[in-house]
């Protein structure tokens, strides 16, 4: 099984897992770059994942299904392309010999959910540590949407501060060594907020550094993993006592678990 980011737009991620023949995608929103790999590498189309109804995870929905006769998953209580299967916490989904636990992870988007397999089959991907050595793994996947980015998180659209900090909690809790597919290269500006955050956080500084060069040879920083977002995350570090001191800096009001992540998100919309 191979697992592949497919570049769109400015700075989405389409991943896929492919065994050769069969194919995966997730939040497909253009559905052009989906179709060169598929007959680029003769593969048939088998099932797509959706996270949340935002158009840039979408659009290439109907012209993928329409082409393919793809299945479509996607979340119960937001607008999805139809038909579809409604999904929900406690919902599974097996696809491509993978069975994949549905999370509800609401902020983002008020029925954003994203994918956990628990136990994949050996997967090859590309390390963002080492893009040019292909790695073989049976570590955890995880496909979040824009809830859980490298060093951030996604905007609150439709949610609030409580419920995008509980569906942080709940990826935070994953395995460790869990690989985290976000679906933005956003990791350069989310390292850059996340520095005036912590600007000594050594574990930052160093995969800042980690980062600039991988970008600089248009390399994707991703996937990143649960134990590394813990290090480097501030969203994942609010209860940390520098990222505490750091919210109430910009927020005197900020004192508990709430208002504290609630100020470092106010915080990050307004960084330049």
């Amino acid at each position: 099984m191979k697992l592949i980011p497919i570049p769109a737009f400015a700075d989405n991620y389409l991943w896929m897992l492919h065994d050769g023949k069969r194919a995966l995608v997730v939040d497909p929103g253009d559905a052009a770059p989906v179709m060169r790999v598929l007959k680029d590498q003769a593969l048939q189309l088998e099932s797509i994942l959706v996270t949340h109804h935002h158009a840039d995870h979408i659009g290439g929905v109907d012209a993928l299904r329409d082409a393919t006769g793809a299945r479509v998953y996607g979340p119960a209580s937001e607008r999805i392309p139809a038909p579809y299967e409604p999904l929900s916490e406690g919902d599974a989904v097996h696809a491509m010999g993978l069975d994949f636990q549905v999370i509800d992870v609401p902020g983002h988007t008020a029925g954003h959910i994203a994918y956990y397999c628990a136990a994949p089959t050996p997967v090859t991907s590309f390390s963002a540590s080492s893009p040019d050595k292909p790695e073989m793994s049976d570590k955890p996947l995880l496909f979040c949407g824009d809830t859980l980015f490298s060093a951030g998180c996604g905007r609150l659209f439709e949610g609030t501060p409580a419920q995008m900090l509980a569906s942080l909690d709940k990826l935070a809790a994953l395995p460790a060594q869990t690989r985290v597919c976000c679906t933005h290269e956003y990791t350069l500006s989310n390292l850059r907020f996340a520095l005036a955050v912590e600007p000594h956080n050594a574990d930052l500084i160093a995969y800042n550094a980690q980062c600039v060069k991988l970008r600089e040879r248009d390399q994707p920083t991703l996937p990143t993993s649960i134990a590394r977002e813990l290090l480097v995350n501030p969203f994942l570090r609010t209860r940390q006592a520098t990222v505490k001191t750091a919210a109430m800096h910009f927020d005197a009001a900020a004192h508990d678990d709430i208002s504290v992540f609630a100020a470092i998100r106010q915080w990050k919309n307004q960084f330049k």
